[in-house]
């Protein structure tokens, strides 16, 4: 925390990291990744929108650093950049899952 205390950059970059979880788009597009790659038609259809509205919240995530991408022929497939995505999701999910169960 220390750490934290003294590096406004780190601060206001964390801010930015916790604001693209901010998104409810952006959370359902993670978690869809959480387990697999997926290509952009199979995301929208997933998640019931448009391929346009998935590809710009997917260019977001990506210039975060969140996801990646690879071509797989003529695709793109997309997946979580690394597994700290993954366990700032489940954290989250834990987090709401203990408050509810156990009140506050």
């Amino acid at each position: 925390m220390a750490e934290l205390k003294h590096d406004d950059e780190m601060v206001y970059e964390l801010a930015d990291l916790f604001r693209m979880f901010a998104d409810s788009t952006r959370v359902k597009i993670m978690s869809a990744l959480m387990d697999t790659e997926v290509g952009v038609t199979e995301l929208a259809n997933g998640l019931q929108m448009t391929t346009s509205a998935v590809s710009h919240q997917l260019r977001i995530l990506k210039d975060s650093r969140l996801i990646r991408s690879r071509r797989d022929g003529k695709g793109i497939l997309y997946s979580l950049a690394d597994d700290h995505v993954a366990t700032i999701l489940n954290m989250g999910m834990e987090h709401l899952n203990e408050n509810r169960g156990g009140g506050i």
